[in-house]
């Protein structure tokens, strides 16, 4: 069997055939004084645990196929965590040697979840000099990398098409069989895989869904002060898969507001998710006296939130990162 057929065959069998047709949950007490119907897509339930296997598994498929990856190839890529956790998994499934590059905001859970795949871990001790970025610099990594082994192949989960595509072609028609009529969609941004594919599929269908972006504090995608502890969410540089236009409006929130969010989740739907995925609830409230009653309303919740339980679900950490006050102010919301 040649190569190209033994991938093919990996990626369309075992646990990669779950990759996808994630739940569609209502969420009732998240905020029950609303008149719209709230959705959850809970993410989570892709075997590697976020949204990412989705375009994961889709720049592979598509770059194996193409003959951009073969047996012996390196897949290299930079990623805060959950797109590495992905590739990881694909690449341990079709025996592929993965480097992973990160900085010092990567979770330390992350890596060791990454590492327990048999990936390679490569570091970027130092932000991007111009910008004062990580990210430049871990791209500069990559490359630098993918030129010194030869056989390699960068997915550039920023750029590559196929990361929107997945969620065009796959996300969206999903939440579109399951509810119908789409008012609202709020969705993190980060590469802008999630937001490009969906605003995508909206657009392409003639649907009069009002995407909404929600962007991290300090980041330059939307734009806006802050700065950023929380991996996942906002981006040191526009990707390129990014557009104007694709986002009918954006919210921009704090990693105090992510905390705030994933924990009004836990402790209404009980429901654990990760750092972006509380920044799309707290967005939500924002938003809410916008909608018409009735209103049917979608969040896409990214990731899995055992993952940050020594960050977002972490008292001590919330009370280094944002004071006594914060941290009591969370507890008494219990």
């Amino acid at each position: 069997m040649a190569s190209s057929d033994r991938f093919q065959l990996e990626l369309e069998t075992g646990v990669l055939r779950l990759i996808g047709g994630t739940p569609l949950v209502p969420l009732h007490r998240l905020y029950p004084d609303a008149h719209v119907n709230i959705y959850a897509k809970l993410e989570m339930y892709n075997p590697g645990g976020s949204a990412k296997d989705r375009p994961a598994l889709r720049m592979m498929r598509e770059a194996i196929a193409s003959g951009l990856v073969g047996p012996h190839t390196t897949i290299v890529e930079s990623s805060s965590g959950n797109m590495a956790i992905s590739l990881a998994m694909i690449c341990g499934i079709l025996g592929l040697r993965f480097i992973c590059v990160v900085d010092p905001r990567t979770a330390e859970t992350n890596l060791r979840i990454i590492r327990s795949y048999g990936a390679e871990i490569n570091y970027v001790t130092e932000p991007d000099p111009a910008t004062g970025e990580f990210l430049p610099a871990r791209i500069a990594r990559v490359n630098e990398l993918v030129q010194q082994i030869g056989d390699a192949f960068w997915p550039n989960q920023y750029g590559n098409p196929y990361n929107a595509a997945a969620h065009r072609d796959t996300t969206m028609p999903e939440i579109e069989a399951a509810i119908g009529r789409i008012d609202m969609l709020l969705v993190g941004v980060s590469s802008c895989g999630s937001i490009r594919g969906c605003a995508d599929y909206v657009q392409q269908n003639g649907l009069d869904t009002a995407v909404i972006g929600v962007d991290a504090a300090g980041s330059v995608i939307f734009g806006g002060p802050g700065s950023r502890r929380l991996p996942g969410l906002g981006a040191g540089i526009v990707p390129p898969l990014f557009a104007p236009g694709l986002a009918a409006g954006h919210e921009t929130v704090t990693d105090l507001d992510c905390v705030s969010g994933c924990r009004r989740l836990l402790r209404k739907e009980s429901i654990m998710v990760g750092g972006s995925a509380g920044g799309v609830v707290t967005a939500l409230g924002r938003r809410l006296d916008q909608l018409p009653n009735g209103a049917n309303v979608v969040l896409i919740l990214a990731d899995r939130g055992d993952r940050y339980l020594d960050t977002v679900y972490s008292d001590d950490w919330v009370t280094r990162c944002f004071g006594e006050e914060a941290a009591a102010r969370l507890a008494a919301e219990r």
